[in-house]
């Protein structure tokens, strides 16, 4: 599963990799890619990515959304009233679009009325940039997993990966915080009691207004908490993806080797050789032991006699 760890013939070293005993080497943990993590040493998927996981939620609790309310108007005329007056709205909120009849209390004639506002471009946003969160996070996955050679090559794939985290962190932060004021929009706009003043019967004190049942929003609540939560991972992600990055690698590499150059410096210089062994002078037989000029003196003692003797 990994490449074998490059050794160097000087130190005799795992480069890449930790020791470990009999000189076999074992990959570092923060050099595999982050969402590799996830494989154990049997290659199992031990967890899933959260990331995908979250932005499915985003966007389906977002993007399916459809509810409706309903009203109903007592006319003091009883044949004129209408106690069901059921009105639907759905995802992407274009609230305007949405129409319904409703007595007037006036005979037989019913007005035609609509909703008010256009919440379509948060939704709308807040969805896009969900889906392609997904599609990005499940690319990279695969591109992780099956190409780490294309991704490691000249160090493209973690920044390109780097650049894309920070974008789609603050499109999540932007997106998450327009959507949570579009929907406080749509509650507003969806209010029964808002709803009701839009008719012309509910104007009149004869006649009875009533809200029968109002939009259920905990799914859209949902949707914005997810957003949130989106943007917490992929801010998180940032160290994570930025500690792949040349930029982060070429500021821990030159401590070690900086270490390396003095351990080598001390392996290979005078402390570690035997300096008092036998190349050195402390061990070595000094002028004492040999026949130094102590010992070539004797010979001025035996030539003096002999000379003498010569003269006589």
């Amino acid at each position: 599963m990994f490449a074998p760890a490059a050794r160097s013939p000087a130190a005799g070293r795992c480069e890449g990799c930790f020791g470990v005993l009999g000189g076999s080497c074992s990959p570092q943990p923060w050099s595999l890619p982050r969402r590799q993590q996830l494989f154990s040493s049997a290659g199992r998927l031990e967890a899933p990515h959260p990331v995908e996981l979250f932005a499915i939620f985003a966007f389906a609790t977002c993007g399916g959304y459809s509810g409706g309310l309903r009203l109903s108007v007592d006319c003091a005329n009883k044949s004129e009233s209408d106690l069901n007056i059921d009105i639907a709205f759905a995802y992407p909120f274009r609230l305007h679009q949405v129409n319904f009849d409703a007595p007037t209390c006036e005979g037989k004639h019913r007005e035609k009325l609509s909703l008010i506002g256009d919440f379509s471009s948060s939704a709308e946003f807040f969805v896009t940039i969900a889906v392609f969160a997904f599609l990005y996070s499940l690319a990279a996955t695969v591109v992780y997993i099956f190409f780490q050679n294309k991704y490691r090559e000249n160090n493209r794939g973690p920044l390109i990966d780097f650049i894309v985290t920070v974008v789609f962190s603050f499109l999540w932060l932007v997106g998450s915080s327009a959507w949570a004021k579009g929907l406080s929009d749509v509650k507003i706009a969806t209010d029964p009691d808002e709803v009701l003043l839009l008719m012309s019967a509910c104007k009149q004190q004869s006649n009875k207004c009533l809200p029968v049942h109002s939009p259920v929003m905990s799914s859209l609540n949902t949707s914005v908490v997810f957003g949130f939560l989106n943007f917490i991972l992929w801010a998180g992600n940032i160290w994570f993806v930025f500690k792949e990055t040349g930029w982060h690698s070429s500021g821990q590499r030159h401590p070690p080797d900086t270490m390396e150059k003095q351990s080598s410096s001390y392996n290979q210089g005078g402390y570690n050789q035997d300096s008092y062994g036998p190349a050195g002078g402390y061990n070595q037989p000094g002028s004492y032991g040999q026949v130094g000029e102590y010992g070539q003196s004797q010979s001025y003692g035996q030539s003096g006699p002999t000379s003498f003797t010569n003269q006589i």
